[in-house]
């Protein structure tokens, strides 16, 4: 071990509860990198578990005294590398600040610390009758400042909107260790420049999240689900477009293309015909679901589905949207996945779908797609040999023909799993030269040495 490293990994020491700097390499190489393939990670020198705000107030100064770089972290559940080590850095890890500090039934809003995993909110937010309604697809093992730091989203988000739109203030330790706060406790407040909303989705580049005040919404009611098959992808998403011009506000509304239905069909045994083309999932959370559902039935028939299958209650419900909860597990039976995170328009999902699937066949691989086919985010899931480099070079280049075709769409390459390493470059593409140069000026008022996730979001 070198002076340098003895040096940081006393004065962490220092200010840090015993058990809470670890230096065993076995335990920081489990920490290295988040579920992101195609991402490198590099090898830290310290991973530390502070528990209080002083804590990680303690840890930045140190860290900007002896000008470490410092990757925060929440449960590494990401999907682009946002999480992953650089060489010689600390890994802050914010798992154990996981406090529900408050839920405020008046006032509709919970305070709570980073470590909070998002399923333990819902259900304390619930005994008041309330709802944190962000719900990504890794509910149950996500972090809140891991969703505040990507700008997650998730299956309700058509309806209920993305983690950005529930984030109304935040404490923030900044990299020299100051503690910043935004935003506010009240339901409307426009002071100033939104600090808030730009630090949701910064991806712990510009300060690390140590608190944030949220806002709950009364829990819905139960939803009624239905699924709808169809023989192409074109004819579900004619069926998706039809339901949100004819006014219909669903809950949920999931499309899965062939390769993702045999997936699922295969892991789970749900019965769908090989014929089925596409499955679009429809959901309501209304007064009146059976009604809604009846009347996007009618769309998805008129759009050319071949079978509607509306669920009777909740329970089955659930059982119907089962398949779109098992997706990423189907698809992980076929090989090495890289999941990838491209939102159109909506009269553009189809192009996206048709544009998708001649990628596969092009590059010779298996490729399934499942959208939030309401907010026209697209999961296009490359399949691949990791073990063979050709394969996992097609893979690369497929990846990167798909961001090219989000683009050419008029769509973004990053729906709701953020940047990271994974998308850095296509970022530059997607903002052009002069909206780069303006966010790495934004970058050096939070950071001017560059100690935060370097070498994420942008070079």
């Amino acid at each position: 071990m070198s002076d340098d490293t003895q040096d940081l990994l006393d004065r962490l020491r220092a200010g840090l509860p015993e058990g809470a700097v670890v230096v065993d390499p076995d335990v920081t190489a489990a920490y290295r990198h988040d579920m992101a393939g195609f991402c490198a990670a590099g090898t830290p020198a310290v991973l530390v578990f502070p528990d209080t705000v002083e804590q990680v107030q303690h840890v930045l100064r140190t860290a900007t005294a002896l000008r470490v770089p410092v990757v925060p972290q929440g449960a590494r559940t990401g999907l682009s590398g946002a999480a992953n080590a650089v060489d010689g850095c600390i890994l802050l890890s914010l798992v154990r600040m996981n406090r529900i500090l408050e839920i405020d039934p008046v006032n509709r809003i919970a305070v709570v610390e980073p470590g909070v995993v998002n399923a333990e909110l819902s259900r304390a937010a619930a005994k008041y009758r309330l709802s944190y309604l962000p719900d990504p697809s890794s509910w149950e093992s996500c972090t809140i400042g891991g969703n505040i730091g990507t700008g997650s989203g998730g299956l309700c988000c058509v309806k209920y909107g993305v983690t950005a739109e529930y984030v109304i203030g935040l404490d923030v330790v900044l990299a020299d260790g100051e503690l910043l706060r935004t935003g506010r406790r009240t339901a409307k407040g426009v002071a100033g420049y939104d600090l808030t909303r730009l630090l949701v989705g910064s991806e712990g580049s510009l300060g690390v999240v140590v608190g944030a005040v949220l806002s709950l919404k009364p829990t819905p009611p139960p939803q009624l689900a239905l699924a709808a098959e169809f023989p192409s992808t074109d004819a579900a998403c004619a069926a998706v477009c039809a339901i949100m011009e004819a006014g219909h506000t669903p809950s949920l509304l999931e499309l899965l293309d062939t390769v993702t239905v045999r997936a699922v069909n295969s892991l789970a045994h749900m019965g769908l015909p090989d014929s089925t083309a596409a499955l679009l999932l429809v959901a309501f959370d209304t007064l009146d679901p059976a009604a809604d559902l009846t009347a996007a039935g009618e769309l998805c028939l008129a759009a050319g589905a071949t079978e509607v299958v509306p669920a009777a209650d909740s329970a089955e419900s659930d059982l119907l949207l089962q398949a779109r909860r098992l997706v990423l597990t189907a698809m992980d039976q076929l090989g090495t996945t890289m999941v990838d995170d491209v939102a159109v328009p909506r009269t553009a999902m189809a192009r996206m779908l048709r544009g998708v699937a001649e990628i596969g066949e092009r590059f010779d691989l298996v490729i399934g797609t499942c959208c939030h086919a309401g907010d026209g985010n697209t999961h296009p899931v490359v399949v691949f040999d990791a073990a063979d480099p050709e394969q996992t070079e097609r893979a690369r280049a497929s990846f990167d023909a798909i961001m090219a075709l989000g683009l050419e769409l008029g769509g973004t390459i990053t729906g709701e799993h953020g940047v990271g390493l994974l998308k850095r470059d296509w970022l530059a593409r997607e903002l052009g030269p002069l909206g780069l140069e303006l966010q790495r000026r934004v970058k050096a008022a939070f950071d001017p040495l560059g100690l935060l996730n370097p070498g994420k979001v942008f070079d």
